[in-house]
C-alpha cells in the first residue's frame, strides 16, 4: 500500500493524496492553490498529475472530503485527461459540478452522492464517509480500509461543539476506528500549530450581532463564498435589524443558489435584493455582502479598496468586516 501526496502538505493549497493497493488507485481531493505575488501571469496552480495519468487504467475514483477551492478546484483538470467517478456529499458535488460545468465537463462527468458512515467498495477499499465540521457545510473524514490496513483522513476540520446546522462530527465514530487499529491517520487543520481553541461559529455570530447594532450608516460584509454558515448569520442579522441585502462577486451569488437549493441556507423573505435596488435604500438599511476576504485582487472587496468598483464605492459612515481568518501566506494581500 503506497500513500502519495501531490500536494497540500505543509502548505495551503493543492490538496490531493493518492491511496494505491496492488492494481487499484483512488485520490482523496483535487483541489488547487491561488498564487502569490511570485506568480505574475498565473491564474491558478494545480497538482502535477503524472503519476496518475500514467496509472490511468488502475485509476478507480476521486473522493471528496468538502467543497473548498483547494480540495476541489483541479478536478476539471484532472477529468479532461482520465474518467473517473467523483464522490462526494450533495453540497460538495453541486459545488464541484459548477467548476465542472464552467469547463464544459459536467454532461460528461460520473458524480456519485455519499452519506456519512455509508460505505462505499472501490476497488480494493472499502471507503467510509465520517462527518466532521469546518468552515463549510457537508464536511467528511474517510476511513479508508485497504488489504495492509485502515488509513483514516480527517479532511480539514474544526471542532465546533456547536455549529449552527447542529451537525457535529462523528467523533464517537474515529474513537472506535482507533480501537479497532489505525495503521495511517493524515490529519489536516489549517491552525492546528496555534495553541488555544477556535470559537465556535455561533459565538462569531454574537460578535457579529453587536457591530450589526453599532453600525451608523452602510454595512459590508467580506467572507468566504463558501461559508454557508456565515452567510446564514448575516442574513439573519439583516432580516432582524430591518436591512436588506445583496450579494458581490459571482462565487457569492452562485453558491447563495446552490446552498438555497440543497436547503444549507434559509434566506428570509425580502431579504435578497439585486445591488441596482439595495442603493435606493438609505445607508442605514443596507448590507453588501462579499468576496475577497484574502485579498485576492480582482474581488469585489480589493476593487472598492482600491475606488474602482463599478457600483459601490465607500463612503464615510460605512462599516466594513473582514469576517474571515487570514490564510496563511496571504498577509500581504490582504494588508
Amino acid at each position: 500500500m503506497r500513500l502519495i501526496p501531490l500536494g497540500g502538505l505543509g502548505e495551503i493549497g493543492l490538496n490531493m493524496i493518492l491511496v494505491e493497493s496492488g492494481d487499484d488507485l483512488i485520490a482523496v481531493d483535487c483541489g488547487l492553490m491561488f498564487p502569490d505575488d511570485e506568480l505574475p501571469g498565473i491564474d491558478h496552480v494545480i497538482p502535477d498529475f503524472s503519476y496518475v495519468l500514467g496509472k490511468r487504467g488502475d485509476f478507480r475514483a476521486v473522493v471528496l472530503t468538502h467543497g473548498h477551492e483547494d480540495h476541489i478546484g483541479a478536478l476539471p483538470y484532472l477529468l479532461r485527461e482520465v474518467h473517473a467517478p467523483v464522490y462526494g456529499t450533495p453540497l460538495t458535488l453541486a459545488l464541484a459540478g459548477e467548476r465542472l460545468r464552467e469547463h464544459g465537463l459536467l454532461e460528461e462527468a460520473d458524480l456519485r452522492p455519499m452519506r456519512p458512515r455509508e460505505r462505499l467498495e472501490i476497488g480494493a477499499f472499502t471507503v467510509e464517509p465520517i462527518r466532521v465540521t469546518h468552515s463549510i457545510v457537508d464536511g467528511m473524514g474517510l476511513a479508508i480500509r485497504t488489504p495492509a490496513g485502515t488509513v483514516v483522513h480527517t479532511g480539514d476540520f474544526k471542532l465546533d461543539p456547536s455549529p449552527l446546522d447542529g451537525e457535529l462530527a462523528d467523533v464517537a465514530r474515529f474513537a472506535e476506528l482507533g480501537a479497532e487499529g489505525v495503521l495511517v491517520l493524515c490529519s489536516d487543520s489549517t491552525n492546528v500549530d496555534r495553541p488555544g481553541h477556535t470559537r465556535s461559529e455561533v459565538e462569531v455570530g454574537h460578535a457579529l450581532a453587536e457591530r450589526f447594532r453599532g453600525a451608523p450608516g452602510r454595512i459590508i460584509v467580506a467572507t468566504f463564498a463558501s461559508h454557508i454558515h456565515r452567510i446564514q448569520q448575516v442574513l439573519d442579522l439583516t432580516a432582524r435589524h430591518g436591512r436588506r441585502a445583496a450579494l458581490l462577486g459571482m462565487s457569492m451569488q452562485k453558491n447563495v443558489v446552490i446552498a438555497a437549493e440543497l436547503g444549507c441556507l434559509r434566506v428570509p423573505p425580502g431579504v435578497l435584493l439585486p445591488l441596482e435596488d439595495l442603493t435606493g435604500l438609505a445607508p442605514e438599511r443596507q448590507v453588501i455582502l462579499s468576496t475577497g476576504s484574502q485579498g485576492e485582487p480582482n474581488s469585489a472587496l480589493a476593487l472598492m479598496a482600491a475606488r474602482e468598483h463599478k457600483y459601490v464605492q465607500v463612503a464615510p459612515g460605512d462599516l466594513v468586516i473582514i469576517s474571515a481568518r487570514v490564510i496563511p501566506g496571504h498577509e500581504r494581500t490582504v494588508g
